[in-house]
């Protein structure tokens, strides 16, 4: 007996659910509006977005154009604590994927920094010279290390977006 009062309320119940789902959606004239005037990116751009990218060595690069702006992660700037010292390239110096470009040491330790991209250092974040703490309080906006040309977007593709890298974080915790 319970179990037809349970089947007649869930008949029921779907009924109406059922009947809902068939009606005409009504979408307000603003919400048409911002959906209209929403800015589009065409997918063969989607390489040279302004999402970050990361590398397994924890240094992140934001690319706008054909420039990548390189830091390091949230997680890496924790790990080694206040950093006291950049040492960075100069401008005009060639890099290669992964290769060793400078370092930072903090007063638990010191890391070697890498390209996440082939490219050239068109640019250095000359403020961390006087105040390396940057890198601590801000390492995606003003704690930037270096801006470089790219010269081969299909690396970027090799790179691992937000949730990657997040999973990768969390394998290290563990």
């Amino acid at each position: 007996m319970a179990m037809r009062v349970a089947f007649r309320c869930l008949s029921a119940n779907f009924s109406t659910v059922l009947l809902q789902l068939s009606r005409p959606v009504q979408i307000s004239a603003n919400r048409l509006l911002w959906k209209a005037n929403t800015a589009r990116t065409m997918s063969t751009t989607s390489r040279l977005s302004t999402a970050l990218k990361f590398t397994d060595k924890h240094e992140w690069v934001r690319v706008e154009g054909a420039v990548g702006t390189v830091g390091i992660s949230n997680f890496a700037q924790e790990a080694l604590g206040d950093v006291v010292y950049c040492g960075l390239p100069e401008v005009g110096q060639k890099l290669e994927q992964m290769e060793e470009f400078g370092a930072l040491e903090s007063v638990k330790a010191a890391s070697e920094l890498y390209s996440p991209l082939t490219g050239e250092v068109t640019e250095i974040n000359t403020e961390l010279a006087d105040n390396p703490g940057l890198v601590n309080k801000s390492c995606y906006e003003g704690g930037w290390l270096i801006k470089m040309t790219i010269d081969n977007p299909a690396e970027l593709d090799g790179l691992m977006d937000d949730g990657s890298y997040e999973k990768l974080i969390k394998s290290l915790d563990e």
